[in-house]
Formats: structure tokens, sequence, C-alpha cells
């Protein structure tokens, strides 16, 4: 069995006129960029499937092997650097980052 992963979880929602723009950014600039931070493992997106206004859209998890190299990217060149594009790419506004956070693994089931 995998060793359980520390994960970092972010949640967006982007303006419905946007949404082919912000997914194409997000799978082809934004991924790539912080894929070169060192210690992350593993980045899955997810859309959520309910037509639900309360809750965001999009789900990113991001994973990595210990606490030390989780919080080591924030700190990282690589980081800043896709902060920096992100920034600049969605001055104008039309996605939100609607919630972030970090977990730490305390035991993993599997059938």
């Amino acid at each position: 069995m995998a060793k359980p992963k520390f994960l970092s979880i972010v949640t967006t929602e982007c303006s419905p006129e946007l949404e082919a723009r912000f997914n194409k950014w997000y799978n082809e600039v934004h991924i790539p960029m912080l894929m070169k931070c060192k210690g992350l493992k593993k980045t899955t997106r997810y859309k959520i499937t309910e037509e639900n206004a309360v809750k965001p859209r999009y789900i990113a998890i991001y994973e990595y092997d210990s606490k030390e190299a989780l919080a080591a990217v924030s700190g990282s060149p690589e980081f800043k650097a896709a902060i920096e594009e992100m920034q600049t790419s969605w001055k104008d506004g039309g996605f939100e980052i609607k919630g972030a956070t970090t977990c730490e693994p305390i035991k993993t089931w599997e059938s």
C-alpha cells in the first residue's frame, strides 16, 4: 500500500462565460507551472457534479510526500512565479479562490 500523502486542497469558482478559458488556463498554464515545485508529487482537478450555487464548482488536490515538502512549496520561486502569472492573467477578475486548506493523513482504507 502506498504511503498516504499530505494534501493541499483549493476550491475555485469562475464566471460561466469564462469557464472554457479558465479550464484551459488552469490545465495548460497554472498546473504545469506548479508541477515544477520541488516536492509536489501529483495534482488532480475535480468538477462538482451537483448544480448547487452554494458550493464552488472546481476542486484541485495537490499531493506531497511530507509536511515539510508541502510547507516548502509556498516559499519556492516556482510557486511565486505561478501566483504572479495567475494575478497577471486574471487581473480583470473572472474567477475566485473560494477556499484553501492543508490536510495531513490519519489513516487510509483500501478495498
